[in-house]
């Protein structure tokens, strides 16, 4: 892949600019795979493209849990505008994956949705990809998703969940050789913790900025200061980097549709290591001043307390569960247990997740 192939996106920065610029640069057709949005700027920028004669295809998430009116209200005004707007299945957990596609030959993989919080209020990077094969690749995703057929991989550098970025982020991690550099806000999946740990044990310094699953205590891990981490970016040895809505656990990994790429640009590769090294530089936390806490939900908000608030009111509202499971499968009570608590905290931490993500984003769509 050429050097001017790929053009790197860090945030915060300009991504609203560099999208809205993109949008209007389109001749033909501007394709996008919405899961978060609230950037009127953009949402003018795509009607500005019909009003000029450009097909605009919008592909929404078919649930977005705690902000689906807002998703379903963008969807009515993309079609007043003129724009075609298709739903996701619902065959997946969640469509969680970012991505846009100018008139076939531009491809833009985002780690950040269309929202102020994750482009002007959180560290996260977007890749801009004029790869040819890479670029079919993606359309021939977003028109499987659009008219809900199954998709088959056709490149090991683009990755898609639960089709084959599993396999090609294993493969990923087992090359390195001297470093990886992590920024990730849960690595939990026990495959991926085994990975990191017997590339560790060979001698590959690891470094990550995230939450780390205690099984992983072995892993240097830290939270990233400052600022809001949203990123799912790998720097393998300096020279190829992975970029994507992919973190390293169980649900994005197997369940969830995500997309993310493998590219081994020089310039993206700096970049994107300059910001990892200037973040690791950072020491301690900065304290926060009052009128950030305001400004920022995150931070004002006593995370644990509200959590454990959603979880029992999640708790309270279940249905009762129904037998699912045939007896002749002979799982042992044990490991039953096992895999049911795990599958509940997860759902519950999803739930606990979403609350926080959605609320922060109305905020900031309020102008608190």
């Amino acid at each position: 892949m050429s050097q001017r192939a790929v053009k790197c996106l860090v945030q915060p920065g300009d991504g609203t600019t560099a999208l809205i610029k993109a949008i209007d640069s389109a001749k033909k057709s501007v394709e996008i795979l919405i899961f978060r949005f609230d950037r009127r700027e953009i949402e003018t920028a795509l009607a500005r493209a019909v009003s000029r004669g450009v097909t605009v295809h919008a592909l929404t998430a078919y649930t977005n849990r705690g902000g689906e009116r807002t998703l379903r209200a963008l969807e009515l005004r993309l079609l007043e505008a003129g724009a075609t707007v298709d739903r996701t299945a619902g065959d997946l957990v969640r469509y969680h994956g970012k991505m846009m596609i100018i008139d076939r030959r531009e491809l833009y993989v985002l780690a950040f949705n269309y929202t102020r919080i994750d482009i002007e209020r959180s560290r996260s990077f977007g890749l801009i990809i004029t790869n040819r094969k890479l670029v079919e690749e993606a359309g021939k995703l977003f028109d499987a998703d659009c008219q809900r057929q199954p998709y088959t991989a056709g490149s090991p550098i683009f990755l898609v969940s639960p089709v084959n970025a599993r396999k090609q982020l294993t493969a990923f991690i087992k090359g390195a050789k001297k470093e990886l550099l992590i920024y990730d806000p849960e690595v939990s999946d026990p495959e991926m913790i085994r990975l990191l740990q017997a590339r560790a044990k060979a001698g590959v310094n690891i470094r990550i900025f995230g939450k780390m699953a205690a099984r992983g205590a072995s892993l240097e891990a830290r939270p990233l200061p400052r600022i809001r981490l949203h990123a799912r970016t790998i720097i393998r040895d300096g020279s190829q980097v992975f970029v994507g809505s992919q973190s390293l656990r169980a649900l994005e990994l197997d369940s969830r549709r995500e997309v993310g790429v493998i590219v081994g640009d020089k310039a993206a590769v700096a970049r994107i290591a300059k910001t990892f090294e200037e973040d690791w530089a950072i020491k301690e936390q900065a304290p926060v001043s009052e009128e950030e806490q305001k400004d920022d939900g995150s931070q004002a908000i006593p995370a644990g307390k509200v959590a454990k608030r959603i979880a029992k009111a999640v708790v309270q509202n279940m249905q009762p569960i129904t037998p699912v499971v045939a007896p002749e499968i002979g799982l042992r009570a044990p490991e039953m247990e096992a895999a049911v608590k795990t599958a509940v905290k997860d759902a519950v931490k999803e739930v606990v997740r979403d609350f926080v993500e959605n609320a922060m984003e109305h905020m900031d769509a309020e102008g608190k």
